[in-house]
């Protein structure tokens, strides 16, 4: 019932930037943590960044690979995330997938699900 859809990727050259968008829909009753990670060819999935509520208050957690270059962001709808890139290398082109943590009732246990992915492509 949960699905993620995720957009924004495509072709940008070195130093570029690019936004990606995620948004949640379905059966959702709180998310706890969203975030994004990528894979590489050839390469393990790994985490890029996090963000976590408590409350109002969110608390972000980045790549030491992307800190100061990307930034995680919550949308004003709560089931949407964000990823602005900026000075983009070539070795950030991945397939870069939307990952959220949510409870599905007020019963049910934290959950994580993952969207498709989008591809980012970072070459001239």
């Amino acid at each position: 019932q949960v699905q993620l859809v995720e957009s924004g990727g495509g072709l940008v050259q070195p130093g570029g930037s690019l936004t990606l968008s995620c948004a949640a829909s379905g059966s959702i009753f709180s998310i706890s943590a969203m975030g994004w990670h990528r894979q590489a060819p050839g390469s393990k999935r790994e985490l890029v960044a996090h963000i976590t509520s408590d409350g109002n208050t969110n608390y972000t957690n980045y790549a030491d690979s992307v800190k100061g270059r990307f930034t995680i962001s919550r949308g004003n709808a709560k089931n949407t995330v964000y990823l602005q890139m900026n000075s983009l290398k070539p070795e950030g082109t991945a397939v870069y997938y939307c990952n959220t943590v949510l409870k599905t009732s007020i019963l049910s246990k934290p959950w994580s699900y993952w969207g498709q992915g989008t591809q980012v492509t970072v070459s001239s």
